[in-house]
This record gives C-alpha cells, structure tokens and sequence, in this order.
C-alpha cells in the first residue's frame, strides 16, 4: 500500500467520523426542538465541543490544509478551480484559528463564520457536480477539469466532500463557542 493510499484511507475515515459526528448533532438538535432535552448520549459531546471548540476548529483547518498540500504536493494532484477557491477560504483559518486558540479570544466567530460558509456552499456545489456529472462552469478550458474524482472512498467521499465536512464542523465549533460565550455571560449577570 502506497502512502498516497494510506493517507487517503486516513482522510476518507477521518471524513466518515466526521459525517457521523455532524448526523449525531442534528439528530440530537430535531430531538431537542421536539423535547427540550439533548439525546443523553449526546450532552456530553456537545459539552466537550463547546469547551475546546477553538482548538477542536484549529485542529480540523489544519488537516484540511494539510490534506490538501499532501494531494497536490506528494499525491500530485493538481487543484481544480474550485479547489483553488476552497483552499483560499480554508488556509486563513489555520492561521487565524490557530491565534485565536492561542490567546483564547472569542471574538473570531465574526471572522471565521463568512469564510467556512462560503468555503462550505463552495465545496457543496462541487461535491454535487462531481457526483451528479453536472457540467461544472470550471470544465470548459481547464487545465484541471472539477469534475475529476482524485478519489472516491466508501460510496461517496470526494475531496470536495472532505472540505464540505471540514467546513462544516468548523461551522459547528464557532456555532458551540458562541453558545459557550451565552452561557459564561448569562452567569456573570
């Protein structure tokens, strides 16, 4: 087994983990709207979350760029259009992230949150291109058409779908520290 097979098995079960953290989370957020009770199972995890979700949000940013310059610089898969514009949301906040965590500031959700979102509806849109063979725009004189699948692991994980994951528990780490920073200002008072 090559190293380009290894650590695309690492990244696609690292993906598959992350899938199942983000269905258990909105499994417990139906649940909550229903009840007003976490899954109890579930209380746990969110408690985790919110308690480190800076560091838990610098950790995922850094992967995904990790992951990326792997593909293109040891893998040799050259970036699409689309990558390019994913990687250009994604890399700011492994720095910005990364200081945040650092100095235990708050206050990035304001930065991070526009970057992951537009950064997450990019790799959706191309996520469904590739998997629906829809015509992206990229693919008329590209050198790197976006529909190319570098690889396709367990029925469904693209690199398009790692940064959607990516992007999306990022999401939901600001989503946590926000709660968290209601929560420790709701007590002060």
């Amino acid at each position: 087994m090559s190293i380009v097979d290894t650590v695309n098995q690492l990244l696609s079960s690292l993906t598959v983990i992350g899938n199942a953290i983000i269905i258990i989370l909105l499994l417990n957020l139906l649940y909550k709207a229903k009840t007003r009770k976490h899954l109890p199972f579930v209380k746990g995890l969110w408690d985790v979350i919110k308690e480190n979700a800076l560091f838990y949000a610098f950790v995922i940013a850094l992967l995904a760029m990790g992951g990326s310059l792997f593909y293109s610089e040891i893998a040799v898969y050259n970036p699409c259009k689309l990558c390019w514009y994913q990687r250009i949301l994604m890399y700011p906040l492994v720095i910005i992230l990364g200081v945040a965590a650092m100095k235990k500031t708050k206050d990035v959700i304001k930065y991070v949150v526009p970057l992951a979102l537009i950064g997450g509806l990019i790799s959706a849109y191309h996520f469904y291109g590739q998997v629906s063979n829809l015509h992206l725009p990229c693919e008329a004189n590209a050198a790197v058409p976006c529909g190319i699948k570098f690889t396709f692991h367990f029925g469904y994980i693209t690199i398009p779908m790692m940064a959607l994951t990516a992007f999306i528990l990022i999401l939901i780490c600001m989503i946590a520290l926000s709660m968290r920073k209601e929560t420790k200002t709701k007590q002060t008072e």
